[in-house]
């Protein structure tokens, strides 16, 4: 054996695990008398070298390493063979003669935080060479002492499969020979203290169903069928599109017979069929990556490139969103850049240090969920985290992200006290690190992927928040109206004989309502921790209970602002939600079928008259009376999109039947009722006008012409001036 110097001490780290750079001992190295292959095979009791068909003998230099010369012409063309002590033989080639690929742009880009499809490079990707096929790891670990692939394929032996830090750049990398789709698989990291912890891959394309925790080697075969939706979404406006979105769990929206999970395939067409039966656009999903704990819904996530190995494979979750294409619904999904959980195999101290997360626990550690704060001053996590938002939307055509606690990143002294927080470099409360990765994210989706939209739940008064990053804005396209659903709620579950004290509640939302792009959520939020259901806030017997609910729908869906409203309030489920127990939807109970089939023409009246080209323009919209708080009523128009004709909403929010109830309209003649939410067929009690009423010459309101209307008792009138066919609309 030919020994170079410092060989013994570079062995000697191999064997501790302690070296960086296995590369200098193991695989072949050249000699006079050929190519001396060095292997670590701690397990074995003997070992040899194939090649060329012929065996050839080995010297064991202690502790399972062992060395042989082969023919220099043979290359990588030779397989390392041992027997274990239950006399098993194994064969491979040798992962140390395949030298690392990361080349020197991969490490800068990484760890400048540009490299904004680092899942191409990290994580662990099936990889052939015309002597071998297997899969190259790759895995970021600036501070450990050392690094190995641990799983099944080596009994999960810290030592055996040493890493290369590849240039010192703290980037590790490994081709293992054999290793296959579907091997599991984690990170062993030797940290500078001397211990040993094991660690999920950050990249990880598939993850164990808990309460396993490892990865998983996983390559997809998927073939899409999209192409055509795709196309059309880079063609839409974002802010002119009509978008009804259907939040849910899947983990709760249907269960098996037995009680466990559905396949994404299987959930696929029940949950399009029960949108489309509504007509909502968009499906929102609550996180579907990876996480150890099902009471978080997913908002604790450990595997960020992982679809949730609860309802399957990650092909089934593809042919879950191609699905939804075909049925012409949309996908968004919610992420949660904002925080991870502390779970000791995950991001967090990866390797043996903060490297995910900010160091100072002032500004890395969250005090209201017991979580970890990424460092978004750092250039490696800024890589991560912008290729996830890429990830999801290139390798599964997600069509939007809705980033979950915004509000959470752009305050350092976010549900912090005085002397709990930093203030950045200006002396101020802002986060200019997460600010800035806020723009990248949002900046980047844009400019890939036409047509995707960025969606922030941001809670607080922070400007420009859907304002161009050019113009200093964050670069949303749309941002959910906190407000607006905790002063409608509020309102709505007051009890009727005092919500006339209470109409600021209800009419203050409009004097902000295109101060940015809003989505109006009723969302899970509402209906979890003692909240109690849609169903339950509302005051009054079962009648007045559902003919609220009626009512608030027609609200929301009559109001500036896209639509977005939570599995379980379009059947006026009476429970709170329960993550663990399916949804309750019963197709022959005539209360559901009449909220849904409300929901249906909300939405149609809504995509019909284009209302959603003028969510947010201010100047389509119109009060015509917000003042009428002795009745307890208020009203409004809105603009058709072909600004020829105008919507009128008039909402009674008493249980009380309102006669002879005038209002002032914008043009004299016919009016016709579109919309009940009384109506008979939603479940109501028919009251109305008889589909039809016309103007008359009488001023009101500082218009020239007024109709004269019965108002439901808590009910929604919507009218369309003009006359047309009165079957054209319920």
């Amino acid at each position: 054996m030919h020994a170079a110097p410092n060989f013994w001490n570079d062995a000697e780290n191999i064997i501790k695990f302690s070296s960086s750079h296995p590369e200098k001992i193991l695989g072949p190295h050249l000699v006079k008398e050929g190519s001396e292959v060095r292997f670590f095979l701690p397990r074995s009791t003997r070992a040899w070298i194939e090649c060329a068909g012929k065996r050839i003998e080995v010297s064991n230099i202690g502790n399972g390493l062992y060395a042989g010369t082969i023919p220099t012409s043979s290359g990588r063309q030779y397989l390392i063979c041992w027997e274990d002590s239950s006399g098993y033989v194994s064969r491979s080639h040798d992962p140390y003669a395949f030298a690392p690929l990361l080349t020197d742009l991969d490490a800068y880009l990484f760890k400048k935080g540009e490299d904004y499809m680092a899942y191409r490079v990290f994580g662990a990707h099936s990889t052939k060479y015309p002597e071998a096929k297997g899969t190259r790891f790759v895995v970021w670990a600036p501070n450990a002492l050392a690094v190995s692939v641990i799983g099944n394929f080596n009994h999960w032996n810290s030592g055996e499969h040493p890493m290369i830090n590849v240039k010192d750049s703290g980037i590790w990398e490994i081709f293992i020979p054999e290793c296959v789709d579907g091997e599991v698989y984690k990170f062993a990291m030797k940290t500078q203290q001397g211990t040993v912890v094991e660690k999920t891959d950050p990249f990880a394309a598939r993850a164990e169903l808990r309460p396993r925790t490892a990865s998983i080697v996983h390559n997809t075969t998927f073939r899409w069928k999209d192409r055509l939706w795709l196309d059309r979404r880079a063609d839409l406006v974002a802010a002119e599109t009509p978008m009804s979105i259907y939040e849910v769990h899947l983990g709760s929206w249907a269960r098996s017979s037995d009680g466990g999970y559905l396949n994404y395939r299987d959930l696929a067409p029940l949950i399009a069929d029960h949108m489309n039966r509504m007509g909502f656009t968009h499906v929102e999903l609550l996180p579907v990556m990876e996480h150890p704990f099902d009471g978080s819904w997913g908002y604790q996530v450990i595997n960020y490139y992982a679809p949730t190995s609860r309802y399957g494979s990650p092909d089934d979750f593809r042919f879950f969103i191609n699905y939804m294409h075909s049925r012409s619904i949309g996908v968004i999904l919610d992420w949660v850049p904002a925080h991870f959980p502390e779970d000791a195999y995950g991001l967090a101290e990866f390797d043996g240090t903060h490297l995910f997360e900010d160091p100072d626990p002032r500004k890395g550690r969250h005090p209201d969920w017991g979580t970890y704060i990424f460092n978004y001053g750092s250039g490696g996590v800024t890589s991560f985290l912008v290729s996830n938002a890429v990830y999801w939307l290139e390798m599964f055509h997600a069509d939007g992200i809705r980033i979950d606690a915004v509000s959470s990143m752009l305050y350092l002294d976010y549900s912090r006290k005085p002397g709990e927080w930093i203030p950045n470099a200006y002396g101020g409360n802002q986060n200019l690190e997460a600010i800035e990765f806020l723009r990248k994210v949002n900046g980047t989706v844009h400019s890939r992927f036409p047509g995707a939209l960025m969606i922030a739940e941001e809670s607080t008064s922070w400007p420009n928040v859907t304002g161009p990053i050019s113009s200093g804005g964050l670069g949303f396209d749309m941002k959910w109206n906190m407000g607006w659903m905790h002063d409608t709620l509020d309102f709505f579950s007051t009890d009727p004989l005092y919500k006339k004290y209470r109409m600021d509640n209800l009419t203050f939302s409009v004097w902000y309502a295109f101060s940015e792009k809003f989505v109006l959520p009723i969302s899970h939020d509402e209906v979890v921790h003692g909240k109690g259901s849609l169903y339950g806030k509302m005051p009054g017997d079962a009648w007045q209970k559902h003919a609220n609910i009626r009512l608030l729908l027609s609200y929301m869906f009559s109001f500036p602002g896209k639509k977005l409203l939570f599995m379980g309030n379009e059947t006026a489920m009476e429970k709170e939600w329960n993550y663990a127990s399916p949804l309750p939807i019963d197709a022959d109970d005539a209360v559901q079928s009449g909220i849904m089939l409300l929901l249906h023409d909300l939405n149609e009246i809504y995509k019909k008259y284009e209302l959603g080209k003028s969510d947010f323009s201010p100047e389509r919209f119109r009060w015509i009376d917000f003042k009428d708080s002795e009745n307890t009523v208020i009203s409004f128009m809105r603009q058709s999109a072909g600004e020829s004709e105008n919507i009128l909403f008039i909402f009674n929010f008493t249980p009380v039947v309102r006669y002879n109830y005038r209002i002032g309209v914008p043009k004299s003649g016919k009016y016709m009722e579109i919309l009940n939410s009384d109506a008979s067929v939603y479940g109501g009690s028919g009251v109305g006008n008889f589909g039809l009423t016309e103007s008359q010459n009488i001023p009101m309101h500082g218009l020239e012409n007024s109709v004269e209307m019965t108002l439901p008792p808590l009910g929604c009138i919507i009218l369309k001036n003009g006359s047309g066919d009165m079957n054209e609309d319920r």
